[in-house]
């Protein structure tokens, strides 16, 4: 106990910055576990598809949806939603909504959107596209 006492005396920054990170870590971390809109894995998104009929929505750009998609994925124009038009989902209020970009970056502000507007139920694919693909799922080309 001596030690870090010496050590937070002897380097004060350091030990502000240490407490810094471990309060963003745990503040993102209850964030993440109490938020409305969850993180999803390629294969829970497969069982919410199968089992609760959600709707996935790919947000990528038209060209990137165009060269491969999930099947049945409906597209919404990412500048679309970033100004809260949604009424491509309106019928589709009820259901889970499944958002999907390339990385699973883009999708998290357009999620809060799409809470916001009354969703019931908001997910995001973590990791996006490239999580799909890279769990070897299939993708379909064209509209």
């Amino acid at each position: 106990m001596e030690q870090y006492i010496e050590f937070i005396g002897n380097h004060p920054i350091l030990s502000i910055i240490w407490l810094a990170i471990v309060a963003m870590l745990i503040s993102g971390w209850f964030k993440s576990k109490f938020s409305a809109i969850k993180q999803i894995n390629p294969q829970q998104l497969t069982l919410l598809v199968n089992r609760e009929d959600a709707v996935v929505t790919d947000i990528r750009a038209q060209k990137d949806y165009n060269a491969g998609h999930i099947s049945n994925a409906v597209h919404l124009s990412a500048e679309k939603a970033k100004q809260g038009d949604f009424s491509a989902l309106e019928k589709y209020k009820s259901k889970p909504i499944i958002l999907v970009c390339a990385t699973g970056m883009t999708a998290s502000g357009i999620a809060n959107g799409l809470n916001k507007a009354g969703f019931e139920s908001v997910f995001i694919l973590s990791g996006g596209m490239q999580s799909w693909q890279s769990a070897g799922l299939p993708v379909v080309s064209g509209r």
